[in-house]
């Protein structure tokens, strides 16, 4: 049952094979059971039974709400939910409960959506691996599946994988069952990256599509909301439930379409797909490069016309993203000084040590780091060097992007990250920076032009781990972009994940000291 469709689990309801409640109490087990996946920061196991109850008793009646009345869903911790803890994995933020619903939250709820918990993730979403948030790090669901599927040292709890980040959280409870879709954000690929590590299909939607409102901001020009599912159809019923305009963002565009269905079988015949010379970057794995090539000769075989395309200024986009996300970091970050709300430090002998003493207290080093370059870049006589410029870089980037969707090609196939997910001793030998560089190389130049991407599993790795696949379109044509994911989708064959249930490791293990496990009401 953990494992149907989103319209398989309500044809369930319908014919009574299943209740809400039921279900929601055994993806609340399958939380228990998965709790070494350290997915979650706070569970609302109290809230969650109250809200399936009221399902049921809308599906008893015969009016439910919505496709997603009854739908266990998680929510990544940097969404405000009314009166439960939004910590963005941070100390700044540990105890801070917000007094209303972020849009997406809201939206998902008034369908009948049915709230399991706040997923982990990097603090304030700055990561890549899920790796750096004050609640310890997230595990991969596959670190677990991979030993019964005879790969047994990637189990090995001395070196288990990471999910990916910086939505790590939200990607390993879809992927571990104990949730149907989960939201996460997608700042440079936060959302894809994990989707691609953990299995699961990951969707950036169009910058301004969905209402950031609610969503504690990174970077505000680029931060989207994210959708994670178990299946491309999965991610297209919730896209249409959240997608349109909101009067509280400024930045939200009507929706292109109402009708979010997508085609039995997609004819690819008329299909134009581009693959860039330049994601044949240094450091892609073999076992991609192979994957990649594989599903553009599905689409050759299939009558798609396949064509090399190029996009010049790929090669500057990581550089001129960091450029602008430590800009904006540095901007965001202000609201934190500890007389509002969040941390703040018992050090108040000047205001200006109790500011000093609260943001050193209540973020971490990377967070800190981000802040300093940032404004380094915003100094007076940095700023035109530095920010103006990477402005400027971006808007080549983006026009890249329209040229080559301008000459007839309709979407992009793209490797996601570089390799499977790497082991958490290998992960964290490196700097966050230099992590963020390399596994967001080919998720982040669609942020800079806020199109259209999602990443679709396509295949397990020699080591039991899965393999995800990109596919980029022109700004509003996600529904189109679906379709195509879709056609991919029915035809690589992934398997779903088969267990990853082990003996629950202690807090103490997971580097969990201020772990929390909460029922909110």
């Amino acid at each position: 049952m953990l494992g149907l469709t989103l319209k398989e689990v309500s044809l369930a309801f319908r014919e009574g094979k299943i209740s809400p409640t039921e279900l929601c109490r055994k993806c609340l087990n399958r939380i228990k059971k998965t709790w070494h996946l350290n997915a979650y920061i706070t569970v609302t196991e109290e809230l969650s039974l109250k809200q399936a109850e009221q399902s049921e008793a809308r599906l008893l009646q015969g009016v439910p709400r919505g496709p997603l009345d009854g739908i266990p869903f998680a929510v990544k911790d940097n969404f405000c939910t009314e009166n439960i803890k939004t910590t963005c994995a941070s100390r700044m933020l540990k105890n801070y409960a917000p007094l209303y619903n972020a849009t997406v939250v809201q939206k998902l709820l008034d369908q009948g959506a049915v709230l399991m918990g706040k997923t982990n993730m990097d603090e304030f979403a700055m990561g890549s691996g899920s790796t750096d948030g004050a609640f310890g790090p997230v595990r991969n669901p596959w670190s677990y599946a991979a030993s019964y599927r005879g790969h047994r040292e990637t189990a090995a709890d001395s070196d288990w994988v990471i999910a990916g980040g910086s939505s790590g959280g939200s990607a390993a409870a879809v992927a571990s069952l104990t949730s149907y879709l989960a939201l996460g954000s997608d700042t440079g690929g936060s959302t894809r990256n994990p989707g691609a590590l953990c299995g699961v299909v990951a969707l950036k939607p169009t910058y301004g599509l969905l209402s950031r409102h609610g969503l504690i901001p990174l970077v505000n020009s680029m931060d989207v909301p994210g959708i994670m599912t178990r299946c491309v159809s999965d991610a297209s019923v919730v896209l249409g439930v959240l997608q349109g305009l909101d009067v509280r963002d400024s930045t939200t565009v009507p929706a292109p379409s109402s009708q979010m269905e997508l085609p039995e079988d997609l004819d690819v015949r008329n299909i134009c797909v581009g693959i860039p010379e330049e994601y044949h970057a240094p450091g892609l794995s073999e076992e991609i490069l192979a994957q990649w090539s594989r599903v553009a000769d599905m689409f050759e075989r299939a009558g798609a016309r396949v064509e090399r395309v190029s996009l010049p200024h790929t090669q500057y986009s990581i550089v001129c993203y960091h450029v602008l996300c430590h800009a904006e970091v540095a901007s965001n970050m202000a609201r934190f000084d500890g007389l509002e709300y969040g941390h703040r430090s018992e050090m108040d002998n000047s205001t200006e040590v109790m500011y000093s003493t609260t943001r050193h207290e209540g973020f971490n080093d990377v967070v800190r780091g981000r802040i300093l370059s940032g404004n380094y870049f915003l100094l007076q006589q940095n700023y035109q060097h530095y920010f103006v410029k990477a402005q400027q870089v971006r808007r080549l980037i983006a026009d890249d992007f329209r040229r080559v969707f301008g000459s007839g090609v309709d979407l992009l196939l793209t490797p996601t990250t570089l390799t499977d997910a790497a082991c958490f001793h290998d992960f964290t030998q490196e700097d966050n920076r230099t992590r963020s560089a390399q596994e967001d190389v080919f998720t982040q130049p669609a942020n800079m032009a806020g199109l259209p991407a999602v990443s679709v599993p396509v295949a397990l790795s020699r080591r039991g781990l899965p393999i995800g696949l990109q596919l980029i379109g022109p700004a509003l044509k996600d529904k189109q972009l679906l379709s195509v994911a879709r056609w991919v989708e029915k035809r690589v064959g992934f398997p779903s994940i088969s267990d990853c249930d082990e003996p629950r490791e202690s807090r103490s293990d997971l580097g969990m000291t201020e772990r929390e496990q909460t029922s909110a009401v």
